[in-house]
């Protein structure tokens, strides 16, 4: 058995021989499509979809891990341009967010990339600030928990339950990054020299607190203080929330990191339109909810509905992340916007596709005063022509809400 399989997204299934109990685990998880090959026995069939990355599994009844690296058809480069925009709009803009050096695959670009934000943020020494505290202490200092102290004493003086904020650098902020930092360093995949410089930002974290592993991230708020870590902070957090696997169902060991393309497609098509119409007069809101039914049982979410001064919807957007086929785009996209104009009053929708045989088509719907709108986004293109290709979709937004 081979200890890796190299997949690219959406390509065609490859053949590979696995341990029964290895497909299994692969078929069972949300990593890959797996499925015994019907014509070879002991091979297993897996296809990528539409999540990028590395991941190293361990099957239960198998000694070493297995590795599913998957790469994006989209060049790592333009990949990170779509994540730091879809992070930070405004610096995206005017020189990306995302370091990636010389790295052309997913994870070690990542990890570049988190290391250096880490880097500069820490190159002032490390932030401080006031955290709240509760302790037993045999002086007061703060305020005391007279609840506490009842309950826990029972009448007794010392020690003393109190409460008070603490000027320290163990605040969430620094948490995350230490976090973030920790947990790039399990993943399969990151180079020597990148594993070599976390190790030494892990050591100027050392005083803080570490994460338990299973708890949630703690919450930070962007301010002026701590604005030097705001760009550190975005990336350590696309680490530690969402797209990363690590979790052992049934003795099944997983360990990796993995882009939902389909995510990323989103935000980016989102922010993007959000930040090109600035100053129009409109209010953009992303995943606003709606119902379709008059009795609001049917529940219905766009990826962007654009707002005029009014307050009343005038444009919906839903990005889709797949490439048209040889017969168009799948009809059902049609519906789902058919279904959001109607229940929003809308006399046109867009869909918002990565590439496609035509950068634009419209359809008008048979019965109804209904016009939907298809764009393609070519992703391959340096960022200035993927921006303009935003804002033309943009001014048709825009007209739609003057007609």
């Amino acid at each position: 058995m081979t200890s890796a399989v190299e997949l690219v997204e959406h390509a065609p299934a490859v053949s590979i021989a696995l341990p029964e109990a290895l497909g299994r685990a692969l078929a069972a998880g949300d990593i890959v499509d797996a499925a015994p090959d019907p014509y070879v026995p002991g091979r297993w069939s897996l296809r990528a979809g539409s999540k990028v990355g590395a991941v190293s599994v361990t099957a239960p009844g198998t000694d070493e891990p297995f590795t599913v690296r998957i790469t994006s058809k989209v060049p790592v480069a333009r990949l990170f341009f779509l994540i730091g925009y879809s992070l930070d709009p405004k610096r995206g803009r005017r020189d990306g967010l995302v370091d990636v050096a010389e790295h052309q695959e997913v994870l070690p670009a990542l990890a570049h990339s988190v290391e250096r934000q880490v880097d500069r943020a820490l190159r002032q020494g490390l932030l401080q600030g006031y955290r709240e505290t509760e302790e037993s202490a045999l002086v007061v200092r703060g305020r005391v928990r007279e609840a506490e102290q009842i309950r826990r004493r029972f009448g007794a003086t010392l020690p003393v339950e109190v409460a008070y904020d603490e000027f320290t650098t163990d605040i969430a902020e620094n948490r995350i990054l230490r976090a973030a930092v920790e947990r790039l360093l399990r993943l399969p995949g990151v180079p020597r020299d990148v594993r070599r410089r976390l190790l030494h930002q892990r050591a100027r974290l050392a005083d803080v607190t570490a994460i338990v592993r299973g708890r949630s991230v703690p919450d930070w708020r962007p301010t002026r203080l701590n604005s030097r870590y705001h760009q550190a902070l975005h990336l350590a957090r696309l680490v530690l929330e969402g797209s990363s696997v690590e979790h052992a169902p049934g003795g099944l060991r997983i360990d990796g990191f993995l882009f939902d393309m389909n995510k990323l497609f989103e935000d980016f098509v989102t922010v993007a339109l959000r930040d090109a119409l600035r100053g129009t007069g409109h209010t953009a809101r992303l995943q606003d909810p709606h119902h379709l039914d008059q009795a609001a049982t049917i529940r219905m979410r766009p990826d962007f509905v654009l707002y005029g001064a009014d307050g009343l919807p005038c444009a919906v957007v839903d990005a889709k992340y797949k490439a048209e086929k040889r017969h168009g785009f799948p009809d059902a996209d049609l519906y789902q916007m058919l279904a959001y104009c109607t229940a929003l009053g809308l006399p046109e929708g867009h869909l918002v596709y990565a590439k496609g045989n035509a950068s634009h088509t419209a359809h008008q719907v048979r019965h109804a005063d209904i016009v939907i709108h298809q764009h393609a986004l070519d992703l391959d293109q340096e960022p200035a022509g993927l921006l303009a290709d935003i804002e033309e979709v943009a001014e048709r937004l825009v007209n739609t809400s003057r007609v």
